[in-house]
């Protein structure tokens, strides 16, 4: 009678578990390539976008290589660090913090193997929409009230850069912010959306409370500064409070005649 090895009794069950991974994963991405397909085309006004100095959507102008060398260094920062969330913020209003956010969101677009989103939390003085021509923006509030949903609210430019406008001023918008349904419902778009990059426009550090309310929804800030407007006082005041809250990425030097500065 001819005698066979029995195989280790675990081996079925170790490879059943394992195909049982890959499929969880495959669904995962699945799940994640059907809610980005799922959203609509964000259709931008080109001419806007260069009146408001975004350069990072095509390569026509030299000034984009300034913000694809600030791209490279906050992904490299984030992905040693497992961060996935950054606020965007500046001393004082009139920073340029806004046309940062977008360029650096465009840029990130670029990039295959990362998928964005921005978001427009400077709910008081939201400027994205306006910005980039953006035409039937949503309510943010409502959003984060749960009363409309994730496609509702982002828009998708390309295969993987979304953005999330804001079509009317928040009059309480530090007190949203710190709402528990707030961080409820970001939860809930970084399950489904599954964004390698989160960003968000947040308000000038110096005028309201409202960053300083957000700070626990982030990984880390990036603060924008403009020359001959942003003073080493202002920049030391919000580097200091920051620093004692969160991970501060860098300062961006904008409106200087040399391009944006890291």
């Amino acid at each position: 009678m001819e005698r066979y090895a029995a195989p280790p009794p675990d081996a079925s069950r170790l490879f059943s578990a394992d195909q049982f991974v890959e499929t969880i994963q495959a669904c995962a991405r699945l799940g994640r390539e059907i809610a980005w397909s799922s959203l609509e085309p964000l259709l931008i006004d080109h001419r806007v976008m260069a009146r408001n100095r975004i350069v990072t959507n095509n390569h026509s102008d030299a000034a984009h290589d300034a913000f694809d060398m600030l791209r490279t260094r906050i992904l490299q920062m984030m992905r040693q660090n497992g961060w996935t969330s950054v606020a965007i913020t500046s001393p004082t209003r009139g920073c340029g913090k806004s046309t940062v956010a977008l360029n650096l969101a465009f840029s990130l677009a670029h990039q295959r193997d990362c998928r964005t989103v921005l978001m427009d939390f400077d709910l008081k003085h939201p400027r994205l929409a306006a910005m980039t021509g953006m035409t039937d923006p949503q309510s943010m509030e409502s959003f984060l009230k749960r009363e409309i949903d994730i496609p509702d609210i982002l828009q998708r430019y390309g295969e993987n850069l979304a953005i999330a406008a804001n079509s009317q001023p928040v009059r309480l918008a530090a007190e949203l912010l710190q709402n528990g349904d707030t961080g409820r419902v970001l939860a809930d778009l970084r399950e489904r959306m599954k964004p390698d990059v989160l960003l968000f426009d947040m308000t000038a550090m110096l005028t309201s409370d409202e960053v300083t309310a957000f700070l626990p929804n982030v990984d880390g800030v990036i603060i924008v500064a403009a020359a001959e407007q942003s003073t080493i006082e202002e920049l030391e005041a919000c580097e200091r409070d920051l620093a004692e809250r969160t991970n501060v990425l860098g300062v961006v030097l904008n409106r200087c005649r040399h391009g944006p500065g890291y």
